[in-house]
């Protein structure tokens, strides 16, 4: 077996697994359903494609900076018509790192990190106005498992995560959660309607999977400087001289 390792930073991220009507909420770590389903856009599947082979890879996140939830209140009206249509609420992660593992078959994983690579369809966080921050690939980590992968692998928090963590760290190592899918007959903990059986828009179908969790400890990195301030920008100066 395999292990492809995934970082998802992004100024915004969304991974619903419960979202109805209007209002669309967000788990406060990525779906298998979501990011299974940047996985098959990158291959190129069309949404009726079978995912049988994606849906038995197993599944882990650690939560490397949890974000902090945003509430946006959203408007919306018909292109054609100007009819308004419902009001909604919808739920962001701001500012969230995570690292997503999956493992399987060497010569799926390696077909997979190959199409993050170079996707078909860009890459998004969940939601098509969620892209990412940088990018999404990690690469295959081959000889151990998903949870030896997602242990050993550096924090990937934000520079400025980290200076706040080691201010406030006792030890020399960093706790991070570890969201686990259930191996077969281990008792979850809770469970999400989230893994994926067919994308097609006209009769999309979920199912459950049970999940557990744990703490890893990520080895804290030497102290990194502030660095310099950024030189002033003005966002609307090129607007000024046309």
């Amino acid at each position: 077996m395999s292990v492809l390792l995934l970082r998802l930073a992004g100024p915004l991220q969304a991974w619903g697994s419960t979202s109805r009507f209007a209002r669309r909420s967000t788990e406060n770590a990525p779906t298998k359903s979501g990011v299974l389903g940047l996985l098959a856009a990158a291959q190129g599947r069309p949404r009726d494609a079978d995912l049988s082979d994606l849906g038995a890879l197993w599944f882990g996140v650690r939560v490397d900076q949890p974000g902090t939830r945003l509430r946006d209140f959203h408007t919306a009206h018909h292109a054609e018509s100007d009819k308004a249509m419902p009001l909604s609420e919808r739920f962001y992660l701001a500012d969230a790192v995570f690292v997503a593992g999956v493992e399987g078959e060497p010569a799926l994983v390696d077909a997979l990190d190959e199409a993050v690579r170079r996707p078909a369809f860009l890459p998004y966080l969940g939601r098509r106005s969620c892209p990412p921050a940088q990018p999404v690939d990690l690469g295959v980590r081959a000889g151990v498992d998903l949870v030896q992968a997602l242990e050993r692998e550096a924090w990937h928090a934000s520079a400025w995560h980290q200076r706040r963590a080691q201010a406030t760290a006792r030890g020399g190592a960093v706790p991070l959660d570890l969201l686990l899918e259930c191996a077969p007959g281990e008792e979850p903990e809770f469970t999400l309607r989230d893994a994926p059986i067919s994308f097609d828009p006209r009769h999309r179908r979920y199912g459950l999977r049970g999940l557990t969790s744990r703490t890893v400890e990520a080895p804290m990195p030497s102290p990194s400087p502030a660095g310099p301030r950024p030189p002033a920008h003005d966002p609307v100066e090129l607007l000024r001289r046309i």
